[in-house]
């Protein structure tokens, strides 16, 4: 049986103390294990995963091991999965590639299927105000990572949950506001761009010397389900995050259409 179908899921938010946080890991265990099918080609894992992930050299997380564990049997059954991290799993180094998770950095650009996809967690994409702008670059600086480092981690999580939870609290709800997000005008301004080479081709890169668009532009960061059409060309698709709903989000490309769930 040909591998055909791709998969796209983001913001889980494991580990999040909100919205009985059991449960929803559970409800992602058992839908992995749901895809986990000879149909299945490709998981693409969009960002915020997890709610805080702080990778030490020999410590990762407690949160979501049973996530960690289907992940790696649906690696070692062929099915190809990818990870872009988000702003709350942004400190992840080795240790996916070490299972056999292949990480990639926002945006990407792949073609599936003879589709061309842009993908990422979304967060930046297009601008953002200043305060954000700098908590990310505290986050990308290495001196800041080391200093970080130096922290026990039973300190280190607790400090990271709680500002995580304590950010959440501050800022849900959100509604995407369609074309005023910078986000939105990231998207038509890339269709309006020659994209010539760095597609990718079910995992495998590919290089494309004519211009093309993009068909599908897949986002997760905005905790809202958004499915627009661009007036450059293309599709808008923002997944909504897996927190307040006991049903899975997430969007399947078959080969030849894009279903979002």
């Amino acid at each position: 049986m040909d591998r055909t179908k791709t998969y796209f899921v983001s913001d889980v938010h494991l580990g999040l103390k909100a919205n009985d946080p059991a449960g929803r890991e559970e409800r992602f265990v058992q839908w992995l294990r749901s895809i986990r099918t000879p149909e299945t080609r490709t998981l693409w894992l969009l960002g915020d995963i997890w709610d805080f992930w702080y990778e030490y050299r020999d410590v990762v997380p407690r949160e979501g091991a049973r996530v960690l564990s289907e992940l790696i049997q649906m690696v070692s059954e062929g099915i190809e999965v990818y990870f872009v991290p988000g702003n709350h799993d942004i400190w992840c180094y080795s240790f996916f590639e070490s299972l056999g998770i292949k990480k990639v950095i926002q945006p990407q650009a792949v073609s599936i299927g003879g589709k061309k996809f842009l993908l990422g967690h979304g967060d930046g994409l297009g601008g953002a105000k200043f305060g954000y702008r700098l908590m990310l670059r505290i986050f990308h600086s290495r001196v800041c990572q080391v200093l970080f480092s130096g922290l026990h981690p039973w300190l280190a999580f607790r400090f990271g949950t709680d500002w995580s939870n304590s950010n959440r609290r501050k800022h849900g709800g959100y509604k995407f506001r369609g074309a005023e997000e910078p986000l939105y005008r990231f998207c038509m301004e890339f269709n309006r761009r020659t994209a010539s080479a760095g597609y990718i081709r079910g995992g495998a890169p590919d290089r494309h010397d004519e211009e093309v668009g993009i068909d599908y532009f897949i986002f997760g960061h905005f905790h809202d389900a958004v499915d627009m059409p661009l007036p450059s060309g293309g599709r808008l698709i923002v997944l909504k995050d897996w927190i307040g709903d006991t049903a899975p989000h997430y969007a399947c490309f078959e080969g030849t259409e894009l279903t979002v769930f």
